[in-house]
C-alpha cells in the first residue's frame, strides 16, 4: 500500500511539472495594438526596455513604421526583410484583452497577417476601472507559436497600469518566456 501511494505520488508530482510551458524568447519585434498613439507607443517602449534588460534581443514596431501607419503592412515582404536584418525572427503582439481579471489565454491561432489587421476595443486605461488584462501573442515565421495573459489589479490611473504592467510582465519574463 506504501509503495502504491509513493508510485502516485510521484506520477502525479512528474504530471503537475510537465504542465508548466516555459517559451523561449531570444529576439522580439513588439507591436502595440492599441488604438492610441501614445497607448501604444507606451506600451511599445515600456515592453522593449523589460525585455532588453532580461537580455532579450527586441526593438519596438515604432522604429520600423511610420507614425500612424496600420501595423499590417509588417508582413510586407520589404518590411519582414528590413526586420530579418536586424536579427529578429519573432514577432510579439501585445493589446489588451479587457477589464477584468477573470479572462483567459485565447485559443485562437491566427496567423500574423490576420492577427496584425484585427482591430482592438480597448485603451490601456479607463475611468473607474481597477484591473486590465493584457495579452501576448507571438509568431515566428508568419504563425503563432505562444499565447500568454498578464493581469494587472490595482490601477486607479494610467501611471498605477504602466507600474503594474512593468512589475507584472517583468516576473512573466523571467518566469515563462525566457
Amino acid at each position: 500500500m506504501k509503495y502504491s501511494v509513493i508510485i502516485l505520488t510521484l506520477f502525479l508530482s512528474v504530471l503537475c511539472f510537465g504542465q508548466k510551458e516555459v517559451f523561449q524568447l531570444t529576439n522580439a519585434l513588439v507591436v502595440g495594438q492599441l488604438d492610441k498613439e501614445e497607448d501604444r507607443y507606451a506600451i511599445e517602449v515600456n515592453m522593449t526596455e523589460l525585455l532588453t534588460d532580461a537580455g532579450i534581443k527586441a526593438t519596438p514596431s515604432l522604429n520600423i513604421l511610420k507614425l500612424g501607419s496600420d501595423a499590417s503592412i509588417l508582413t510586407s515582404d520589404s518590411l519582414q526583410r528590413v526586420v530579418a536584418s536586424k536579427g529578429i525572427d519573432t514577432y510579439m503582439l501585445v493589446s489588451v484583452r479587457g477589464y477584468d481579471r477573470k479572462y483567459k489565454v485565447t485559443e485562437k491561432k491566427d496567423d500574423l497577417q490576420t492577427a496584425l489587421s484585427a482591430g482592438n476595443l480597448f485603451g490601456i486605461y479607463r475611468e473607474e476601472i481597477v484591473s486590465v488584462s493584457f495579452e501576448f501573442t507571438f509568431y515566428r515565421n508568419g504563425q503563432w507559436v505562444f499565447s500568454d495573459i498578464v493581469k494587472c489589479g490595482n490601477v486607479s490611473d494610467l501611471d498605477s497600469v504602466i507600474k503594474r504592467f512593468r512589475k507584472a510582465v517583468a516576473k512573466r519574463i523571467e518566469k515563462k518566456w525566457k
